[in-house]
């Protein structure tokens, strides 16, 4: 049960996972399902899911009050999951990559909606991964999971010490563009080919000074004057797009 209203995995790695949607989601994506739990009268919910399940997943019946003290949504579908996450070695990750690695980093995010949303969004575009620097939301948030829409279980999603990993990469001849909502290189004017890292920071205060402080340039967004920022979110989704464009028109594809 405490898998399903924290925002950690349970102590054989598995994450919780709340509707039909993002189970067969999961089922895709070719997860293991280690348990699926069905609020009484969601019979109909039962039939559709079952056929799809492994015969090494628990199917449990529980009562709708069990159920819904176990969930963390407020209207919830009458399903749930326990699914086990992919884990992924980011050495081998970048060795993988190459010339062609794009990493989108999170530093101190902490809306959910945002963080799923920067997952969806890599995997659209072609990022190799996304990692989580201190202070960020943990991705194993049911919010984070949902806004995802199944992302998270394909694209690796990898918590790291972020200036360390920084350095590192630097080591590997990786750049890192920082993002900012004022002061920078238009991102339409920004090189976001060959190896890269892409920071967003903080939904209110942006990147720290320290990360900036890494940083081989700055990106901005332009936009409206009326318009203070844009949604963190949003604006991890158009730079991203602005790699993948950039990176087809070098390859010629």
């Amino acid at each position: 049960r405490n898998c399903f209203t924290q925002a950690e995995p349970s102590s054989t790695g598995a994450v919780a996972v709340e509707g039909v949607r993002m189970i067969e989601e999961a089922i895709r994506s070719g997860m293991r399902i280690e348990a699926v739990f069905f609020r009484e009268g969601a019979q109909k919910l039962g039939d559709k899911l079952l056929p799809q399940l492994g015969s090494h997943t628990e199917a449990l019946l529980l009562p709708d009050d069990v159920f819904s003290s176990a969930v963390s949504t407020e209207s919830p579908q009458g399903v749930a999951a326990l699914v086990r996450l992919r884990s992924t070695k980011f050495e081998h990750l970048v060795e993988t990559a190459g010339a062609e690695l794009l990493l989108m980093g999170a530093a101190g995010l902490q809306d959910p909606g945002n963080l799923g949303t920067i997952i969806r969004s890599a995997e659209a575009f072609g990022a190799n991964a996304v990692l989580l620097g201190e202070k960020t939301v943990s991705p194993f948030n049911a919010k984070v999971i949902r806004a995802s829409a199944g992302s998270t279980f394909r694209e690796p999603v990898i918590p790291v010490k972020m200036r360390e990993t920084i350095q590192a990469l630097r080591d590997r001849s990786v750049r890192v563009a920082a993002t900012s909502s004022h002061k920078g290189i238009p991102v339409s004017e920004a090189n976001l080919t060959g190896p890269c890292l892409i920071l967003i920071g903080n939904e209110g205060v942006g990147l720290s000074h320290e990360l900036l402080a890494e940083a081989d340039e700055r990106i901005v967004i332009p936009h409206s004057p009326r318009v203070e920022s844009l949604n963190a979110g949003i604006a991890a989704s158009i730079i991203l797009y602005e790699a993948a464009r950039q990176r087809k028109a070098r390859s010629g594809a």
